[in-house]
């Protein structure tokens, strides 16, 4: 009966590539297709087809939507082909027999040079726990046999079986026995992290993504039994042995193995390496097919925790720690992790040289991946290749152990972002950026929510700022900085999770409109920091504590919060919404933020923070002309006072006295004749004296602060009319001007005069006042 089984499951199994070629296109599609006879199309129509493109002379064609699983399988397929497979089922189904006649069915079998791969796929519509899990894995060992013997009899005993069960939108609980069992029966098991990422490596690496992808299947598995042999040096350095060799690109690929910092390698973290560009590799081996080479070395580290590499000493030189002998490397897959080159390996991959040229290598055995990371780091801190999304995620890893607390910080922040994007039971799970996996929220406006955040303790060097103790959720009496930071971790996390919760349960509309107010990287800073602040505000009633319960905070929180959402659900007006929508660039997340502090304010009228006092109070327009008004006249008497003193100081000679300030203003009045001029509005003569800023009122006055005249006992000196206290003192030059420095930002403020953010406060408009009557009580008296 097996024999008979084995021409059966040969015939679901195709290598003709017209034929793969045809597959893969329709499993590439969304839809199944079909063309059918013109009259029983009405009753596909039924069955939920659905006609589509034009009629032909006797068909019809038409189309349905895949089922989630065929779609699944359909995807897992298309991954295989995409990576080089050309020997593939051709079937939806196959199935092989034992030779006690059980029968065992998969979904997909892929065949190469090397391996044979059956894949068994199970998935759910939405991201939930399957039943049918536990099931598949009842006396797997014993299946896993029988299945590995009858594909063996089938295709030989050179090729390698690999069993994979992949799933997509199934939770699975890796702690079960039988899922033990799984694992260590040296199955893979593919997920979504694991599809997301082949698909990155296809985009990223084409054809030669099948190197990364044995690896991963693969990995410590022996290639071949005979060992490679290379002559190296071996040499001592930061008291580690490296060696020093040239190898083959297509060996090296084979072995290498790049720890890619996304979900699918986190059993390695910490992982360290962004994907390579794309665009880069053709030229790489236009590059090297034309004869160019790279004289810089890869930089590997060899895993050799299950296969040991050996070093056979020739000769060594007196009085030198280096030595030359045979360097032997077990064949294996993703022993050597290449920390640095990988551009320069993967540029071998479809070159001509692939197997002529030899690269040069330094090499280091067993360095934790920690140590990789450093050394990563180390060599990529000046360029450009890490991105400063993959710095922010590397913080974790680099800080959390540091010595100084505000490096610790940065390690915890790093942290929260990768548990709310990563942990299942999250509102944001698999909605946040993290290293290499790309989604629909970017790491960063999570981390400077955080960094601005109070639920954070504030640090420079060792020393924790004052409110830190008042705020935070951080135990700073907690002796172990391990137990804190997990511990402020988990608490920040908790609370994060239910102001999200929150709006998927409740507002379900907003979490899920494509322009969202809160799902979104403007919205993100702006949501975490106005929880912050009503944080903030709770803690100064009284109303909770640093130590206060989460649920205890979030009931805290929750009234204010629900009035911000509820009135971007269900109460903002559509030209409001628009408008708010339409705020882009670096500082929209911060008006966002001032825009729900104030919805809540409306209702909340206790709620006042600091910050959004000071964003009303540039909003008002009364101010905004009373400060404008006396401005203007301020900077009219003190252009009068300037000029008056240095023409009575220097008589006709006073335009040469201040020649520079003359040259430059001559300069801008040239250049606003030029734009009048341009701008449409015709020729218009300038006078240099109309051109002055206060910079130059400012170096005039610093200049002659207290010359006189040769003659004139009733000359006033600049000293005696351009002092003015503002709170610093008088008791110097410098203070005494201080004064010029403050009116100089305030004039830049209403200079703006369409940007309401760069606006006047009251403060500031008090300050104004004080230097206009400073100058009005001059002129009183003269």
């Amino acid at each position: 009966m097996i024999k008979d089984n084995i021409v059966v499951c040969k015939s679901q199994i195709t290598e003709d590539t017209k034929v793969l070629t045809k597959i893969y296109k329709a499993k590439k599609v969304q839809y199944d297709l079909l063309s059918v006879d013109h009259n029983i199309v009405e009753k596909y129509i039924e069955l939920g087809w659905e006609t589509f493109s034009k009629p032909l002379k006797t068909k019809t064609k038409i189309r349905k939507t895949k089922n989630y699983f065929k779609q699944f399988v359909d995807d897992v397929w298309c991954q295989l082909y995409e990576l080089g497979y050309r020997k593939l089922n051709s079937e939806d189904t196959c199935f092989i027999e034992s030779d006690d006649l059980e029968r065992f069915n998969f979904d997909i079998l892929a065949i190469n040079e090397d391996s044979v791969l059956i894949i068994d796929c199970l998935a759910n519509e939405e991201l939930g726990k399957s039943l049918e899990v536990e099931g598949r894995f009842i006396n797997f060992s014993i299946k896993l046999e029988k299945i590995r013997k009858s594909i063996q009899s089938l295709y030989g005993k050179n090729l390698r079986v690999k069993y994979i069960f992949a799933t997509r939108n199934v939770r699975t609980d890796i702690d079960q026995p039988y899922f033990k069992e799984f694992i260590s029966s040296n199955s893979f098991y593919y997920n979504d992290k694991t599809y997301n990422y082949i698909n990155e490596l296809i985009k990223n690496y084409k054809n030669a993504a099948l190197y990364q992808f044995l690896g991963l299947l693969f990995k410590n598995e022996i290639i071949s039994k005979q060992k490679i042999e290379i002559p190296a040096v071996r040499g001592e350095m930061g008291g580690r042995n490296y060696y020093m060799f040239s190898i083959e690109p297509k060996t090296l690929l084979k072995m290498g193995f790049v720890l890619h910092r996304t979900k699918a390698n986190e059993s390695e973290l910490p992982t360290y390496q962004r994907l390579l560009v794309p665009t880069r590799l053709p030229g790489i081996t236009k590059f090297i097919d034309e004869g160019g080479y790279f004289p810089n070395s890869i930089i590997l580290n060899f895993n050799t925790k299950k296969h040991k590499i050996q070093f056979e000493q020739n000769s060594k030189l007196e009085g030198s720690n280096s030595c030359f002998g045979t360097l032997k490397i077990p064949n294996s897959y993703a022993i050597a992790y290449i920390i640095d080159g990988q551009h320069r390996v993967y540029g071998y991959a479809n070159s001509k040289y692939q197997s002529v040229n030899t690269i040069p290598v330094v090499a280091f055995e067993n360095l934790e991946t920690s140590d990789q990371l450093k050394i990563f780091m180390d060599i990529n801190e000046n360029q450009k290749a890490v991105s400063p999304s993959l710095k922010l995620d590397l913080e974790e890893d680099l800080y959390w152990e540091a010595d100084r607390a505000d490096s610790r910080i940065k390690a915890l922040r790093s942290s929260i972002v990768k548990e709310l994007a990563n942990n299942m039971n999250s509102p944001l799970y698999e909605k946040i950026s993290v290293g290499e996996d790309k989604s629909l929220l970017t790491f960063k406006p999570f981390y400077t929510a955080l960094t601005s955040s109070s639920f954070l303790p504030k640090a420079k060097g060792n020393v924790y700022s004052e409110d830190s103790r008042k705020y935070s959720l951080y135990n700073l009496d907690e002796i172990s900085n391990n137990k804190a930071m997990m511990d402020c971790r988990s608490r920040v996390v908790k609370i994060i999770f239910q102001i999200y919760n929150l709006v998927e349960e409740e507002f379900n509309s907003l979490f899920l409109e494509d322009k969202s107010f809160i799902i979104s990287n403007r919205g993100t800073y702006a949501f975490i920091s106005t929880a912050d602040s009503l944080n903030k505000y709770l803690v100064d009633k009284g109303r909770i504590t640093s130590t206060s319960s989460d649920v205890e905070r979030f009931e805290a929180m929750r009234p204010y919060l629900h009035t911000l959402l509820s009135f971007l659900q269900n109460d903002i007006e559509e030209e409001d919404k628009k408008n708010q929508l339409s705020l882009l660039g670096s500082g929209a997340d911060k008006k966002w933020l001032r825009y729900f502090q104030n919805i809540i304010h409306k209702e909340h009228k206790d709620f006042l923070p600091l910050e959004l006092i000071d964003y009303l109070e540039r909003q008002d327009e009364e101010l905004q002309d009373k400060g404008r008004a006396m401005g203007i006249e301020i900077e009219k008497k003190i252009k009068s006072l300037v000029l008056e003193k240095i023409q009575y100081l220097f008589g006709s000679n006073w335009e040469l006295e201040i020649n520079t300030i003359k040259r430059e203003c001559l300069n801008r009045a040239e250049q606003e004749k030029e734009k009048h001029y341009k701008d449409g509005l015709g020729s218009r003569d300038i006078q240099w004296t109309e051109m002055f800023n206060i910079n130059d009122y400012k170096t005039i006055i610093e200049k002659y602060w207290s010359k006189k005249p040769e003659v004139g006992s009733e000359f006033i000196t600049f000293d005696k009319q351009f002092t003015i206290d503002m709170g610093d003192g008088i008791n110097s030059k410098s203070k005494a001007l201080k004064w010029l420095s403050y009116f100089n930002s305030y004039r830049n403020l209403w200079a703006h005069e369409g940007t309401k953010e760069k606006r006047l406060n009251k403060e500031e408009v008090r300050n104004i006042e004080k230097i206009f009557n400073h100058f009005s009580n001059i002129l009183l008296k003269s």
